[in-house]
């Protein structure tokens, strides 16, 4: 049985700063193979979850460099996996607009003109008054930290607010 618990924004933006310039040795470095974006988000939203979901090919886990779920390293797969409706184990999320979004959150990019997003950044820094230019991400393939999300050139971007955590009943 599930059971809905809070996500640690707090751990999440820790883990974002300590390892945004640099690659924790746990987990594989994708960037010379596609990116190492969403990877790192994983590694973020994991910390503020400690929640992995086992499901094969429609989880989001990892164990190692090979065994992996999709969505664990992929910006359309982690999207999916984020803002599912059916509640498994792992931290669910909600799309929302830039005053909504909040440290700890996902922010998604696409650079082409096709529409399709292609970058995954953590959001670290939400003023009072969310702009652009006043809210901070951290990420990895662009690695950054305290960026500007103004400082990006994008066509399109989305916002995903971690609601919570969905864990096994007993696991807090």
């Amino acid at each position: 049985m599930l059971e809905w618990s809070a996500y640690d924004r707090q751990a999440a933006v820790a883990y974002a700063h300590r390892w945004a310039y640099r690659r924790n040795m746990i987990y594989y470095d994708y960037e010379d193979i596609g990116g190492d974006c969403t990877n790192f988000a994983s590694q973020c939203l994991y910390a503020g979850s400690e929640v992995m979901d086992y499901t094969p090919d429609f989880g989001w886990y990892y164990i190692n460099a090979n065994d992996k779920a999709p969505a664990w390293t992929g910006v359309e797969y982690l999207y999916r996996y984020l803002v599912r409706q059916e509640p498994t184990p792992g931290p669910a999320a909600v799309e929302v607009g830039l005053r909504q979004v909040m440290p700890g959150d996902i922010v998604q990019l696409s650079f082409r003109e096709d529409g399709t997003f292609s970058h995954t950044a953590v959001v670290v820094r939400v003023p009072a008054r969310a702009t652009l230019r006043t809210v901070l991400v951290a990420s990895h393939s662009y690695d950054a930290d305290n960026r500007p999300l103004s400082t990006y050139s994008f066509r399109k971007i989305r916002f995903l607010h971690i609601a919570g955590v969905w864990r096994q009943a007993g696991d807090n």
